[in-house]
């Protein structure tokens, strides 16, 4: 069976049989006018409802940045205080690196934590990023929870720990047949080695 084009889709049960990006998730919000802010299953879930008939009311509406503050652009200091529109773009990753050195990277829980801690410095994130490098050296093995949202990543990340001889093509082939398929996860299975 081939994937359904998501206009076709008439129940929230069959929505979440497939696997859709978030991009295809809101244009069908968008063409029902149902609201589609918020992470990509908050916007799977509200249209799965709207699907199956719900009325859907009180959900969150979008929250516009206050802040007009450009961080991909401004000149970065310490003492840069981090607003409501925070991105984690090239100039951010500049200016960490210079601060942290070559070892900085983005990590799922530094990211957070800034998103979460608006008002705070990028001194204060500097702290906070060396505190979280400093428990990722002390259990190197450890890997953080990943969202939800974050499939792809979970299915890469379980694939390779199955199969640590194979290799990023045949671990992406897999998840563009399995993700192809209607399924009741979205995980990696043994099987998936089958499926091309």
């Amino acid at each position: 069976m081939s994937r359904p084009k998501i206009e076709n889709i008439s129940s929230g049960k069959e929505l979440k049989k497939w696997y859709w990006l978030k991009e295809e998730l809101v244009m069908r919000c968008k063409k029902l006018g149902v609201n589609y802010f918020g992470s990509k299953v908050e916007v799977m879930e509200r249209l799965a409802a709207i699907l199956d008939g719900a009325e859907i009311k009180d959900h969150k509406k979008y929250q516009y940045p206050q802040s007009k503050f450009d961080w991909t652009n401004e000149k970065l200091g310490l003492d840069t205080v981090v607003t409501d529109n925070y991105k984690s773009g090239a100039n951010v990753r500049r200016f960490f690196e210079a601060q942290c050195g070559p070892d900085f990277r983005f990590s799922i829980a530094f990211t957070n934590w800034i998103k979460a801690n608006v008002g705070i410095t990028l001194g204060d994130a500097i702290a906070e990023w060396k505190r979280i490098n400093e428990l990722r050296k002390q259990d190197p093995l450890q890997k953080a929870a990943l969202p939800a949202s974050y499939l792809y990543n979970q299915y890469l990340r379980d694939f390779f720990a199955d199969n640590p001889d194979k290799s990023i093509m045949e671990a992406r082939r897999c998840w563009e047949l399995k993700r192809a398929l209607k399924a009741d996860s979205f995980r990696y299975e043994k099987t998936d080695l089958d499926l091309g």
